[in-house]
């Protein structure tokens, strides 16, 4: 692991962003509430404040960081029969929480394949990326503003 022990505790926000597309009939189950294994939303809110929560014990080297604010959002997209999560993690740390959100992101869209795979396997994940940060030594990250080349 990387020495953070003399970085200065700054507050730090991570938001990532991913989606998954299906067909239109899983999409209209999802909404309507009637997938078999139940609330497929629901449980995959959950499922990506818990991947944020447990990125040290998936992602090898990365520090265990206390958390003070994880939140996943949906976003339908019935024309394109894709939904799209965006997962913000926060804290007040030594070390940034960009792979947090990512793994919030990664969690919650695995889980809602899980919970559909049984109607449509041919789900696809697709666009997993971070969209800004803020805090510590390297400041603002905003992928609309990135280089380049």
């Amino acid at each position: 692991m990387v020495d953070v022990s003399e970085k200065a505790e700054t507050h730090r926000i991570a938001v990532a962003t991913g989606e998954i597309r299906m067909r239109s009939t899983t999409l209209e189950l999802i909404i309507a509430g009637k997938a078999k294994k139940g609330d497929v939303l629901g449980v995959a809110r959950i499922a990506a404040i818990q991947g944020a929560k447990r990125t040290c014990d998936l992602i090898p080297l990365a520090h265990p960081i206390a958390l003070t604010r994880v939140a996943a959002e949906f976003d339908i997209d019935r024309e394109a029969s894709k939904i799209h999560l965006s997962v913000t993690a926060e804290t007040h740390g030594r070390t940034g929480v960009e792979m947090e959100a990512l793994s919030g992101v990664a969690t919650g869209l695995l889980t809602i394949y899980d919970m559909c795979k049984a109607v449509d396997r041919a789900m696809l994940i697709t666009g997993i990326h971070l969209v800004e940060k803020s805090g510590g030594k390297s400041g603002y990250f905003n992928w609309s503003r990135r280089s380049r080349s």
